[in-house]
């Protein structure tokens, strides 16, 4: 398993503080609804991530955060294409989110038995 949990708690730690940031500047009105939704969902992915590092049948847990990335991807392309992120904001916190894509997708391949 090596590093994988750690790095990526790591990066998404980052990919959490970079979104508080750009969050901020949402319109007022969707401050508790869109906002609030993708805030609850960066939360969730670090907690995924906690629980992952520490279960036995990590294989569950890691698709339960594949899930995640998925709907948190969503909602930031939906805030995008609503016009609160402008497209620089966009592109990065989109490259975030690919990063931890990958890196789960790589924790999940380690995490499957052989065979």
């Amino acid at each position: 398993m090596g590093n994988e949990p750690l790095l990526l708690a790591k990066k998404a730690e980052e990919m959490v503080l970079y979104g508080y940031q750009v969050l901020r500047h949402f319109p007022r009105s969707e401050r508790h609804v869109l906002s609030q939704e993708i805030r609850q969902s960066m939360w969730a992915v670090l907690a995924l991530i906690e629980r992952a590092a520490r279960a036995r049948d990590k294989i569950r847990l890691l698709q339960e955060l594949d899930i995640e990335l998925a709907l948190l991807k969503r909602r930031v392309r939906i805030a995008h294409r609503l016009g609160y992120l402008p497209n620089r904001q966009y592109a990065v916190w989109s490259e975030k989110l690919v990063e931890l894509g990958r890196m789960v997708g790589g924790w999940l391949k380690t995490a499957r038995p052989r065979g």
